[in-house]
């Protein structure tokens, strides 16, 4: 008969001792509910914003105690205080910010997804390499306190080998996709959204082989008529040795809890939890054992305090971060894959 652990170390580690200037690049609603309120509360040190949008910068200094608005790119990356750069620019825009951010020395931390295409994403990572800077990717949902307290408990083998990942949304689009930039995206849900949901299920598979994906995006019997983006969306990763992840997007769901269910069974144990819209939990349950922990904080801000506090843990200690672009791209390649099979229809795409 197994223990089962009574506390999990879920929470965003901050460097003790070690400050570094950050700049952020991208004043919109991810930064203003994200990552400016997740560095305010945990004491990181910003030292000034960016955006293209001179009015995506009004009350930002006054709300977040921010020192400096810079007038541009060039002059944030020229400030000697700046040690990290946050990206938090639209997809498009984000692979030449990142290069240049680099050339100036800068670490970063850059909103996922990371590149358009891994070929970019594998040119960012050797120039990173050859600066000796870090480059991360902010998939904030890695330390959303229910993810996060799942990592842990996987790593410390208490579920034995995980072989079995199944994600559900249940949550209605409607509520914030009609009108936005979101709706026209192109495969939105795979590449912009679900993109959070492969990654994690990368970390808790580890590096287990992939041999393919198929995914689909279809229009839902009630979702909205003047909604563009398909609101039902399933993937399906299957691996070499047997394994397989399954998400699925029940996305015109009426409930007034919602929520993002997953399941993760493994050879000696099995997690069960959810994430995001006030539904956050995680159990355990091993041999006749069952454990149902207390969890503090969300995703929003927390997560965003944890993808930035492992960068500065790891530029302190000199090492690899966990959720550096080279650790990330795997994630890339299996949501990249997602999307082509999409929009095949549902054909298998080998990785």
């Amino acid at each position: 008969m197994h223990t089962i652990p009574t506390t999990i170390a879920y929470k965003p580690q901050i460097p003790a001792g070690f400050q570094a200037g950050i700049g952020l690049i991208g004043c919109g609603t991810i930064a203003r509910v994200g990552h400016l309120p997740a560095y305010q509360k945990y004491g990181l040190k910003v030292v000034g914003v960016y955006d293209i949008r001179p009015e995506a910068v009004d009350g930002v200094q006054e709300q977040f105690g921010i020192e400096k608005v810079y007038g541009s790119v060039e002059e944030l990356l020229a400030d000697p205080r700046i040690e990290v750069v946050d990206i938090a620019t639209h997809p498009v825009e984000r692979v030449p910010l990142i290069k240049q951010a680099i050339l100036a020395g800068k670490h970063v931390l850059s909103e996922k997804p990371l590149a358009p295409d891994c070929d970019s994403a594998r040119e960012m990572i050797a120039l990173a390499e050859r600066h000796g800077v870090k480059l991360a990717v902010n998939h904030s949902g890695r330390w959303g306190p229910p993810w996060r307290a799942a990592t842990v408990l996987i790593e410390q083998g208490t579920i034995g080998e995980p072989f079995e990942v199944t994600h559900l949304f249940d949550v209605n689009f409607g509520w914030w996709i009609p009108g936005t930039v979101f709706d026209k995206l192109k495969n939105y849900e795979i590449y912009d959204y679900a993109v959070h949901w492969i990654d994690i299920t990368r970390c808790w598979m580890g590096d287990k082989k992939v041999l393919g994906v198929r995914a689909r995006e279809y229009r839902t019997p009630h979702q909205p008529e003047n909604s563009i983006a398909p609101y039902g969306m399933w993937i399906e990763l299957v691996y070499a040795d047997g394994s397989n992840a399954m998400i699925r997007s029940v996305g015109s769901a009426e409930t007034k809890k919602g929520g993002h269910l997953f399941w993760v069974h493994g050879s000696e144990g099995t997690l069960r939890g959810s994430v995001q819209l006030g539904s956050d939990y995680i159990e355990l349950e091993r041999d006749d054992l069952q454990a149902r922990y207390h969890l503090e904080g969300a995703w929003y801000p927390d997560g965003f305090a944890g993808a930035m506090g492992e960068l500065l843990c790891a530029i302190a200690e000199q090492r690899e971060p966990f959720h550096s672009a080279r650790h990330n791209l795997l994630s890339l390649q299996l949501t990249l894959a997602a999307c082509q099979s999409s929009d095949r229809d549902g054909a298998f795409v080998e990785v």
